[in-house]
């Protein structure tokens, strides 16, 4: 087994390991949410970490580690007799992202289970976990049912395995923490609300942070043996000091003055639920054990708000998590503390082996008092404010450009000045769009697919291991040979040929591209405020349905590929806050680009089906990049470009942003070259009278109706 690299040994990022070590003294605290770029030592504090948790006294030969003293009376391994117990290091047991329901859960033999009547179980991760550390890296990644079940087990301190009526239960209790990177995607509230604390963490930009980072990593790599050696030292104390922590935990005292400023801090940010007051009052009794005091004081409090309540402020997606410390401190101002009577000294922290910088400084790490906001040598990333949309100024109002069948491009797309970016006007609820047939991408809230969780659509052979059983049609398969494998008893004979597993169909996650007309006729009457508010309001229902999405725009001459295909629809909303106007418009470039980023995603995930949003008047005044075809006008362009999609079997949604008394109805005709619906920004509202047709396959047998009354006509 590798060394581990040393919990002490990290370079700053005091606020994560103080939340990690919080948890360490109380695992009620209820776990910890790493938010962070690549490369921040997220994985590597958190991996530390369970070398610095008490050893824990279990069962000897239980498999689901139950205390000695408490065993579980429902354990699968019991009952266990009274009687010493076995020491063993606390776990650290790691899910992966791809991992499948019965690792974590655990599987049960069901073919034994009805053919003898015997529960062999196998545990899974969470048993594993149980009495320890659940370690789940990138995981705004998991699927959907590998989430439900660990909302399962964290709300119940159990896992349940349910197969066809056989139940097997076991303790699970852990502490779970999770590493992520918000540039991939965002975590479901209902799990985000599990974690108890979040850090936000970030590379230090002080040049001798970095190079302290580089050389502790290069004598780690070159010696792991001995450089966890130099720091076993400080290992030991920072142990030492938890364990002392849980021993004092019992006795700090948390007073009413404390309750009140709990209280009112969540009240004041409007927090919603009761589960953040309560793990704000166990994270300031931790901070308080960890301080080596018997009552929680204001700064306590103060702490335990910066790590408890940022993640459960956000109201939508969009909204970065944060605290307003200000805010803060006004309301704990409200409610002095009592002239504490004086705690004894705490002993001096030893130094660290290395005298480089944060080792057990100001920076409240594992060696000093808990941070309250880093010390001067901990230099805070400094973060610029943000523009606010309603001060940038709004692009001019135009003339429309004159009506025609073939559109000349008016003034403002000639001349192709870039306009500043407008702002997004107020989200709403989309009507859903789906994609037709039955797919078998990963699970999701869009369209109809085969999935592992869902109603029960029929049976079949099972590929490999059997997950889902449909009792019926195994009983049906074994029933016609009862009397030739010598069936006597009242118990059927059953044989692994028999096995059929059932075949379920729930919904899937899509890939929404977007393909957004950024041109100047669609800055003019200032329609680009709405067209981006529609665009928003489709991205929060891509969030909402687990969608990957993709944004294109195009403008000018040129079609950009804005913003890769992501799980992180906030990324996608910050470049479109960002998206500025003006110029002709390459329709026929953007749907090619469309095309092009389809085509690669197809081969990277080819289970995902894509649904292709194109946001647009229909206007085409520029071949732009659309290549080679010199004797063609921009329309025919475009009209060939839908074509192709279409011939890709790409379901697509033209949103109409014409707008005026006179329209020419050119999204309409692109519509029917992409073969799919178009619908009007009025139209794509939840409540609005407008119908929209849900299924993309609808709108093509309508268009194949027209196209064909139309010839015969």
């Amino acid at each position: 087994m590798s060394t581990p690299y040393p919990f002490t040994a990290v370079v700053g990022q005091s606020d994560l390991r103080l939340a990690l070590l919080l948890n360490a003294v109380s695992p009620a605290v209820g776990g910890v949410l790493v938010r962070g770029e690549k490369g921040t030592a997220k994985s590597t504090a958190v991996r530390a970490l369970s070398a610095l948790l008490p050893q824990v006294d279990i069962v000897s030969g239980c498999r689901f580690s139950c205390a000695p003293t408490a065993p579980d009376p429902a354990c699968p391994d019991g009952p266990h007799e009274p009687g010493p117990g076995a020491l063993r290091p606390a776990r650290m047991v790691e899910l992966p992202v791809g991992a499948s329901e019965d690792r974590l859960v655990g599987a049960l033999d069901i073919e034994r289970a009805l053919a003898e009547g015997v529960k062999a179980f196998e545990p899974g991760l969470l048993a594993d976990a149980h009495r320890g550390i659940l370690y789940v890296d990138e995981v705004n990644l998991l699927h959907d049912h590998l989430i439900d079940l660990l909302l399962d087990a964290a709300a119940m301190g159990a896992s349940y395995v349910e197969r066809e009526g056989v139940s097997v239960r076991h303790a699970a209790r852990f502490l779970l923490v999770g590493t992520m990177n918000p540039e991939e995607g965002e975590l479901r509230p209902q799990l985000l609300d599990r974690f108890g604390l979040t850090v936000e963490v970030a590379a230090s930009r002080e040049p001798a942070h970095r190079v302290e980072v580089v050389r502790r990593r290069l004598a780690y790599e070159d010696d792991p043996a001995g450089f966890a050696t130099r720091w076993a030292g400080d290992e030991h104390e920072v142990r030492a000091r938890v364990v002392a922590a849980r021993a004092l935990l019992p006795k700090v005292s948390l007073g009413d003055t404390a309750l009140l400023q709990i209280a009112a801090t969540c009240a004041g940010f409007e927090v919603d639920g009761m589960r953040a007051d309560i793990v704000m009052a166990r994270t300031a009794t931790a901070l308080a054990a960890w301080a080596g005091r018997t009552e929680v004081r204001k700064e306590d409090v103060r702490q335990a708000a910066l790590l408890a309540l940022p993640h459960r402020r956000r109201r939508n997606p969009f909204d970065a998590p944060g605290l307003d410390e200000d805010m803060l401190d006004r309301i704990l101002d409200q409610f002095p503390d009592e002239e504490p009577e004086p705690d004894p000294e705490p002993e001096p922290e030893p130094e660290g082996p290395d005298d480089g910088p944060e080792d057990g400084g100001p920076d409240g790490g594992p060696g000093g008092t808990p941070p309250q906001g880093g010390g001067p040598d901990v230099p805070e990333t400094e973060r610029q404010p943000e523009p606010d949309a309603a001060d940038a100024p709004e692009a001019p109002e135009a003339p429309e450009a004159p009506q025609s069948p073939e559109p000349q491009p008016s003034a403002q797309e000639s001349a192709g000045p870039e306009q500043t970016a407008v702002r997004a006007a107020e989200p709403f609820r989309t009507k859903m769009l789906s994609v037709p047939g039955l797919g078998e991408g990963a699970s999701g809230r869009r369209s109809r697919a085969r999935t592992a969780h869902g109603r029960t659509t029929g049976a079949t052979r099972p590929r490999g291991h059997l997950t889902k059983l449909h009792l019926a049609a195994t009983i049906q398969a074994a029933a016609p040979h009862q009397k030739a494998r010598g069936r006597a008893g009242r118990g059927l004979v059953i044989r692994k040929d028999d096995l059929r597993q059932a075949m379920r169909e729930g919904r899937e996650g899509n890939l929404v591209l977007f393909v957004v007309d950024a041109s100047g006729s669609m800055a003019a009457r200032q329609r680009m405020g709405a067209v981006k508010g529609a665009v928003l309001s489709l991205l929060l229902d891509a969030y909402q349905r687990r969608d990957k999405v993709g944004l294109i725009t195009f403008r000018g001459a040129t079609a950009e590929l804005a913003l890769p295909p992501t799980s992180s629809v906030d990324a996608a909303a910050a470049r479109l806050e960002q998206l500025p106007t003006g110029g002709r418009t390459p329709l026929a470039a953007g749907l090619l680009k469309a095309h092009e980023v389809l085509r690669i995603e197809r081969l990277r995930d080819p289970s995902r089906r894509p649904l292709l949003v194109v946001v647009t008047d229909g206007r085409a005044t520029s071949a732009g990049n659309a290549g080679g075809r010199t004797d063609s006008t921009p329309r025919e362009l475009a009209g060939h470009s839908a074509r192709l999609l279409q011939a890709g079997g790409v379901a697509s949604v033209v949103v109409d942003c014409e707008s005026g008394p006179v329209r020419l109805g050119l999204a309409g005709v692109l519509a029917r070259d992409l073969g799919g619906p178009a619908v009007t920004l009025d139209g794509l509202r939840a409540d609005s009278l407008a119908g929209l047709v849900k299924n993309v396959r609808t709108a093509v047998a309508s268009t194949a109706s027209t196209d064909s009354n139309r010839r015969a006509a």
